[in-house]
């Protein structure tokens, strides 16, 4: 049984889907004759849609990306005793008359997977089916333009990066003879570093001069090696710490999943620089979890996660009102769905005046509340 589970999830979520069929019943009173399974999207999320075979009718049932396993082994060890299972790379049959002792057999691929549905309906940024050099060097797509199953919430967070960078295009500062600067705090593997190169040089022909910053070598390496192959001169990536990093200025300061604290020495440099835009995704808030005091608050506090899940937005709440004080205006946005990851809120800062004193006093009342002692009271 852990075999016919290994090879299931093997075929869902590492391989590329075509459809699977479930056949040979183990009762003759079985009311359908056969299942079959394809991937589908719904909500631009990945799900598989089966469909019953009856004699005289079809039945169709959708199951989440996190329940068709489930629902396959259900099927393999109560219903049938054939499985075929079709991906591009594999075509894989088990013969599990006794599903403690399948008999698995492999042939190369001879199915290619249809277009998901509502994946036309969508019009990305970069989209599906047409190359684009910097995901097919990082994996994300094959040479003909293709996105990976595996890949598809990645390639789906990246274009929804790029419709919040075109939100506010018109007011990154573009001067004559000065390129366009940008940091990336904790670049990480840098996909969206990638991105932000491509669509603001490569689409738009900007000047542009983007630095990541992560802590890894060998992440920081690999970059390089990218930036290189791909011949995007303006990018560059350097090993350090957010909060150590000195620079003279930046026109946009993006930082995605800094955690606990980074997040705010990358805020506060970016205040200090003047910055325009800023996009910062926080991640892992536990500062204030061990500041708070509130006696009004205390029987919800003694509940540890929901102590914690407060001072996440306690945290982030407090942010948004530093920057208002500095003179942003700030939007707190949805990045990615929840589904993907519950880090999904995003800061989307944008410069448009010098000081805002009812914001500071906000803040001030806020924080003392609760008895808060954030490291973004730099900025203030």
């Amino acid at each position: 049984m852990n075999q016919i589970n290994m090879v299931l999830e093997q075929c869902c979520f590492q391989l590329t889907p075509v459809k699977f069929i479930f056949s040979s019943p183990r009762k003759k009173s079985l009311p359908y004759r056969k299942v079959t399974l394809r991937p589908i999207l719904l909500q631009e999320q990945l799900a598989f849609q089966a469909e019953y075979h009856y004699e005289k009718k079809a039945i169709h049932e959708n199951f989440q990306a996190d329940q068709v396993v489930g629902a396959c082994m259900e099927l393999a060890l109560r219903d049938f005793k054939q499985i075929n299972l079709f991906t591009e790379e594999e075509d894989i049959q088990i013969l599990a008359a006794k599903p403690d002792r399948p008999r698995i057999t492999r042939k190369p691929g001879t199915l290619r997977q249809e277009t998901l549905a509502h994946n036309q309906s969508r019009q990305y940024l970069i989209p599906d089916g047409k190359p684009c050099d910097f995901l097919t060097r990082l994996g994300v797509m094959d040479e003909t333009g293709r996105v990976f199953q595996k890949h598809y919430s990645k390639f789906r967070q990246i274009n929804r990066f790029l419709e919040i960078l075109q939100d506010v295009f018109d007011v990154l500062p573009q001067k004559a003879g000065r390129p366009l600067r940008i940091i990336d705090f904790g670049c990480g593997k840098a996909y969206l570093t990638f991105a932000l190169y491509h669509y603001l040089k490569v689409e738009k022909n900007l000047d542009v001069e983007i630095i990541g910053l992560d802590l890894k070598e060998d992440v920081i390496d690999f970059c390089n090696e990218v930036a290189r192959d791909l011949r995007y001169d303006g990018l560059r990536f350097l090993m350090g710490d957010i909060a150590d990093y000195t620079s003279d200025h930046a026109d946009m300061v993006v930082t995605l999943h800094a955690c606990d604290t980074a997040t705010d020495y990358a805020l506060i440099n970016a205040v200090r620089w003047n910055t325009s835009v800023i996009l910062s995704v926080p991640c892992c808030q536990h500062e204030l979890f061990g500041q708070i005091q509130n006696s009004l608050h205390q029987p919800m506090f003694k509940h540890g996660i929901l102590k914690d899940r407060f001072t996440e937005l306690l945290t982030d709440g407090l942010r948004g009102l530093a920057l208002e004080a500095r003179g942003y205006d700030v939007a707190m946005i949805e990045f990615t769905s929840l589904e993907h990851t519950s880090k999904n809120i995003m800061i989307r800062a944008v410069k448009t005046r010098s000081e805002n004193s009812r914001a500071a006093e906000e803040y001030r009342r806020l924080k003392e509340y609760y008895g808060a002692r954030p490291t973004i009271d730099a900025l203030l």
